[in-house]
């Protein structure tokens, strides 16, 4: 069987004596694929080691060369994307279009960092005291470390080292052991690009790995995108240790449907947003908010739609691939029984699927809910799953007051053909990422990507402007050149003058 091991220092290293395995599995066929080595802290230790020998050159090599390799680095995948999203389906299990969807998103952040060299400008001051000068610089921290989740393993890194990587940092990234390949797919392409060994490496691993990287002296950041505890545990032990971190949590986005939405536009949004692989993204649809004038009339068209989807493995051209796991497919099976149980109308049944697959992959069909209360655990937690729910309200202000109180703010949408309610929720609504009939507000990468409360622990979110300041530090510089006339003794603080 095929081991899938660690990229350090810009070739494979063999697993030590005192490595773990774990099986990595097509979760369409439930058959294991390969093995992947489970670092021990002496093998994390070994590849961070060899990203900070690597860092001082990287640092000093000029923007122009550094520029000149993300371009071809740029170029390289985007000819050869489709590999990297045959690797996401096969080991994740989203069909091929959403695979290939995910690099095309993630390549964006690397066409932003190809525009590095404007980002990493400082200012200057001409005689700001009399013959002193001052001018203010952006340098790299050091060694980065990415932590990476499985349900996107090419666009979320892709997220952070395009941007650490041109701003003159060396990075590791640490990807879920459920879906390696991606990660060590992409290390080839930047040995091929040209960059220097030592400044993109790739340990594989589970908890031990993580906490020998937050605990490493010689990791300068952490970026980290997961679940809401496991970012606040990153968050809390990598900031005791002197770190940056930028940690994205959790999320349960809700879709505001006012009785003005074109209600086909808003059933085809929740549909996508809410069954798009499998509902394992952060950013995905989990609660329909719908005003209660036109509640029947969209649940139905949802559930209409929803019929439709045909489920099954992700190279067959079906709309819905499987679940990562079975423990997980399991997981969310639990959460169905759970909101049958609490009484929400059960408009569509997941637990009975007949997947467009063979062997025994780990699917289940789109599930609906109707008449979905807040204090259901279908509406509190992040379920991650193919688990629609649809809250009734009033109007636009119990359905503002309902999304604000939810602890997470991740990302929501207004559906609705009033601008004025449009720009009120923009305004009012406590959410970091909001789309206006856009289901899924993913922003564009020169913009940043991140949540309110529950869902970001740090002061940073990803890439954009924000990416740039988070990989970098400040740095003055008061300069004044030998003038006889500034000498003698004065112990007073100094003024401009």
């Amino acid at each position: 069987m095929q081991t899938i091991t660690h990229w350090i220092n810009g070739q494979y290293a063999e697993p030590g004596s005192d490595s773990r395995f774990g099986e990595v599995v097509n979760p369409a066929t439930g058959k294991t694929t390969a093995r992947v080595a489970l670092a021990p802290a002496s093998t994390v230790e070994a590849t961070v080691a060899a990203a900070a020998a690597a860092f001082p050159a990287w640092r000093d090599t000029s923007i122009a060369r550094r520029t000149q390799i993300m371009f071809a680095f740029r170029e390289l995948l985007n000819a050869r994307k489709g590999e990297l999203a045959a690797i996401i389906t096969e080991e994740h299990g989203k069909v091929l279009d959403d695979a290939l969807g995910e690099v095309s998103r993630g390549q964006e952040v690397v066409e932003f960092a190809c525009g590095i060299p404007h980002l990493l400008k400082g200012g200057f001051t001409e005689n700001a005291s009399t013959k002193v000068d001052v001018h203010s610089l952006r340098q790299p921290l050091g060694v980065a470390a990415i932590i990476s989740p499985f349900n996107f393993p090419a666009m979320v890194p892709m997220w952070f080292f395009p941007v650490a990587i041109a701003a003159g940092n060396t990075v590791v990234i640490k990807p879920s052991e459920k879906d390696p390949t991606a990660a060590n797919w992409l290390a080839e392409l930047w040995k091929e690009a040209g960059l220097p060994d030592g400044v993109f490496n790739v340990v594989h691993g589970d908890k031990e790995a993580v906490d020998a990287l937050l605990d490493s002296p010689e990791v300068a950041s952490v970026s980290f995108v997961g679940s809401t505890p496991i970012a606040q545990y990153v968050y809390q032990r990598g900031t005791a240790a002197g770190k940056r971190v930028q940690a994205l949590g959790g999320a349960k986005n809700h879709m505001l449907v006012l009785p003005d939405a074109d209600l086909d536009l808003a059933a085809d949004a929740a549909v996508n947003a809410g069954y798009g692989a499998a509902g394992e993204r952060c950013m995905a649809i989990s609660a329909v908010v719908a005003v209660d004038s036109i509640a029947d009339e969209l649940v139905a068209k949802i559930a209409e739609r929803t019929r439709t989807l045909r489920v099954g493995d992700g190279t067959r051209g079906c709309d819905m691939g499987p679940l990562v796991t079975a423990a997980h497919r399991d997981k969310v099976a639990g959460y169905i029984d759970a909101g049958e149980a609490a009484g929400a109308t059960m408009v569509l049944d997941g637990r009975q699927v007949t997947p467009d697959a063979e062997g025994d992959g780990f699917f289940l069909n789109p599930t609906l809910f109707d008449h979905v209360t807040p204090e259901m655990s279908i509406y509190t937690d992040e379920i991650f799953g193919p688990v629609l729910s649809v809250v009734r309200v009033a109007g636009y202000d119990e359905g503002v007051s309902l999304i604000n109180a939810n602890p997470y703010g991740n990302g929501t949408a207004i559906f609705t053909n009033d601008g004025g309610a449009a720009r009120r929720f923009e305004n009012e609504i406590q959410v970091g990422m909001v789309g206006i009939n856009v289901p899924i507000p993913v922003p564009m990468a020169y913009y940043s990507f991140g949540g309110w409360k529950n869902s970001l622990f740090g002061d940073t979110h990803a890439h954009g402007t924000e990416g740039v300041h988070f990989f970098t530090r400040g740095k003055v510089v008061t300069s004044r050149w030998l003038d006889p006339s500034h000498g003698g003794l004065n112990l007073g603080f100094p003024t401009n003058a």
